[in-house]
């Protein structure tokens, strides 16, 4: 592969290093990329309502495509350019079905504006610590009623089981509710994040990257968990972190030092040396 035109990387567990922040290096990477004239993207399974830190170290350039593809947002003026939803019916029949075949389930949803949760769903360390937005607003879920929690359309549905192998609740959900929600899982807990079906951090890159005139032969993109396969299977050159998921160790092109050794800083000053923009 040639210089790519596109840049497609994951942020957690990825680019960013375990306390979530951004390397000197990696932001000098990403730098690179946009000086070199190619397109730089974020394609996470965040909401936009995590971005702010991130936005701000990238100095509010370019888009990010959140909650696994369901939303596409600007960085810029940190606003929802795009969006593909799970109708409310649909999330109704999917909580019902799971509800009645995996006792120990509790729910939450992320919106387009908002989040919410059942009282039994437990809150992790990142919603605690993303709870107050860059303008001081509060942003952690409210507790609700499970009829209010899927009385809408939302970006994304989260499972979340007491004690369950992550691996093992997903092969179940996706036997379960595979027909109607696409499930997949990021975050190491047994906790399964569902979007609308056919819904990808794939789907929104090839959407993005068509807009442009851009090939997946053109695209390199870098990841490190399930819920970022359909995004490294698209993509003409794919790496792997070190740290990565063995199912993501296993499909890749190529595997880089881990996020917190700056993997994939490392291989973009390879596509991007500094020479080219110093």
């Amino acid at each position: 592969m040639g210089t790519p035109r596109l840049v497609a990387t994951d942020l957690d567990g990825t680019a960013l290093r375990s306390d979530g922040t951004v390397s000197p290096r990696t932001l000098a990477a990403f730098a690179g990329v946009e000086k070199a004239g190619a397109i730089l993207v974020f394609v996470t399974g965040r909401p936009p309502r995590w971005m702010d830190a991130v936005a701000a170290a990238v100095n509010h350039r370019g888009l990010a495509i959140c909650a696994n593809g369901a939303l596409v947002y600007d960085l810029h003026t940190q606003r929802i350019v795009e969006s593909w939803l799970i109708e409310a019916p649909v999330l109704r029949e999917v909580v019902h079905r799971l509800r009645a075949n995996i006792p120990g389930l509790a729910f939450s949803v992320e919106y387009e504006g908002g989040f919410a949760h059942e009282s039994e769903f437990r809150i992790s360390g990142w919603d605690a610590k993303y709870a107050t937005g860059s303008d001081g607003s509060t942003r952690l879920g409210l507790r609700v009623a499970t009829s209010t929690l899927t009385s809408r359309p939302c970006a994304k549905l989260l499972a979340l089981h007491e004690s369950m192998d992550p691996d093992h609740l997903y092969t179940c959900v996706a036997g379960i509710v595979g027909d109607l929600v696409t499930p997949t899982h990021s975050s190491g807990r047994p906790l399964i994040e569902m979007s609308a079906y056919g819904v990808t951090k794939a789907s929104a890159l090839a959407t993005l990257a068509a807009e442009h005139g851009i090939g997946p032969d053109e695209v390199v993109a870098f990841g490190d968990m399930p819920n970022d396969l359909p995004m490294l299977v698209w993509a003409g050159t794919s790496y792997a972190v070190a740290n990565a998921h063995p199912d993501v160790l296993a499909v890749v092109d190529h595997v880089t030092a881990s996020n917190n050794d700056d993997g994939v800083a490392r291989i973009l000053e390879q596509y991007f040396p500094p020479t080219r923009y110093a």
